[in-house]
């Protein structure tokens, strides 16, 4: 507790590590807009102590971007403590990102996808603990068992964590699976560790902030998506996001960072006011941006459109169910799981059957073009879609290739070709010729004599 009170300042309000998200500009933006701490980016702690341009990188900061905690993914108790000890200068302390639940921590076996390796873990956060000079945290995801999660807290706390962010939802809940983060278990946790912990998952509003510290117990709130949105989401208000986007632009000009992650941004903090087709012109604008100045002038036009109805010198049709106007910062809410699934298979049953699903709310009337389409009709008024019935392949619901002379789709062709020993030029499938070229080798090498005259 001493460490949180002194070194982190008893921060309550903390701005989540995001990649490509919570760069140097927007952290910066979070701590003039109430933010106590804030999180780097995760950074690979292999290549962070090998590459010291990336190095340079993840330490980008400045005298006001403090109390700061650096994050690494690693899975080597020796790579993490290099790491922190290359990051120890920079920051308050150093955060180990148990909670990444995405395909790439997966297949680098790191974030979420070592919290059953508990051995590794333990000496991970020991040596790290015991070798670097600044404090060691971690940021994890709960087990299904609410016993296994405080088991898995405890171990942690043993090790050496000074700090627990706990992410209320498991490894598998995320994307359109995402669902609601559960807070008995980050309550749970908080009961049965002496460390300070911060709490993490369905964090909207400071409305839910206040209440998952009064329901939970815990120090501090972690928001992530939240905050992407709605910036001031500590303050408790809700600004115009024209007013957010320019803040946020002044700043990237102050401390540069690449073009995607302005556009990220920039994205996100009007997510729904470009969501209206009124605004898809501004919307692919952004989408195509390569300078600062063509965000700015983006930002502008969604300024021009929207300032006079919020400030009344027009009224304004809200076009849909948010709970705010248009132009303000709002969160974004995500489908429901189950209603998510039961769309999916919907579509999947559509598939089987050979029929389409229509994009529009008219089931008897022609379907919605898509936004690519759309586009495309913007520039072009006069472009006409007419979409081609393809012949069906023979054997299954897939077009056949129109050059293919058995009528099937390259996938049922080459399952042909290698079981019948054929050659389909339409498909470019060579199965029998080649066949025939190993088998003349075969022969050609059988021939030959060992003792041959030189």
């Amino acid at each position: 507790m001493e460490f949180w009170r002194d070194k982190l300042k008893g921060a309550k309000f903390v701005l989540a590590p995001m990649v490509e998200g919570s760069e140097l500009a927007w952290r910066m933006l979070a701590r003039q807009h109430g933010a106590d701490l804030c999180y780097t980016p995760m950074w690979h702690g292999q290549v962070f102590c090998k590459d010291p341009k990336y190095r340079a990188e993840a330490l980008a900061s400045c005298p006001d971007d403090r109390p700061l905690i650096v994050q690494f993914c690693s899975n080597d108790p020796d790579i993490f403590t290099e790491a922190a000890a290359l990051a120890q200068d920079h920051c308050e302390a150093v955060d180990l990102n148990l909670g990444c639940p995405q395909a790439i921590a997966k297949r680098g076996n790191y974030g979420a996808f070592l919290q059953d390796e508990w051995q590794l873990l333990h000496d991970m956060v020991r040596k790290a603990s015991s070798t670097v000079k600044v404090p060691i945290t971690c940021k994890i995801r709960v087990f299904e068992d609410i016993r296994r999660t405080v088991d898995y807290a405890r171990m942690l706390e043993g090790a050496g964590a000074s700090l627990l962010t706990v992410h209320g939802r498991t490894r598998e809940q995320k994307g359109p699976l995402t669902g609601l983060a559960n807070w008995s278990y980050i309550k749970e946790v908080r009961q049965s560790v002496s460390v300070p912990m911060f709490a993490n998952g369905n964090i909207q509003s400071l409305a839910d902030v206040l209440r998952c510290i009064e329901e939970t117990g815990v120090q501090g709130i972690m928001s992530a998506e939240g905050h992407l949105h709605n910036p001031a989401i500590f303050e408790g208000v809700n600004p115009p996001v024209y007013e957010m986007a320019e803040e946020y632009l002044t700043l990237v000009k102050e401390y540069p960072c690449a073009t995607s992650i302005v556009r990220g941004h920039i994205f996100k903090l009007m997510h729904h006011v470009l969501a209206l087709p009124e605004n898809f012109d501004v919307r692919y604008e952004i989408a195509k941006a390569q300078e600062l100045s063509n965000f700015e002038s983006s930002v502008k036009k969604i300024r021009e459109r929207y300032e006079k109805h919020a400030t009344g010198i027009e009224k304004y049709s809200q076009p849909n169910d948010l709970p705010f106007d248009v132009w303000l910062c709002q969160p974004y809410v995500r489908m429901p799981p189950d209603e998510y699934l039961k769309k999916l298979k919907e579509a999947n049953e559509a598939n089987k059957n050979g029929e389409g699903i229509k994009r529009s709310n008219d089931e008897d009337g022609p379907p919605e073009l898509s936004k690519k389409k759309q586009k495309v009709l913007e520039r072009n008024p006069r472009k006409k879609f007419e979409r081609k019935k393809l012949p069906l392949c023979s054997k299954c619901l897939n077009p056949k290739g129109l050059k293919c002379g058995f009528f099937l789709c390259k996938s049922c062709c080459r399952s042909k070709c290698y079981q019948e020993e054929l050659d389909c030029p339409g498909h470019r499938i060579l199965v029998k010729t080649r066949r025939n070229m190993a088998r003349e080798h075969a022969n050609d090498k059988t021939d030959a004599s060992p003792y041959q005259e030189v």
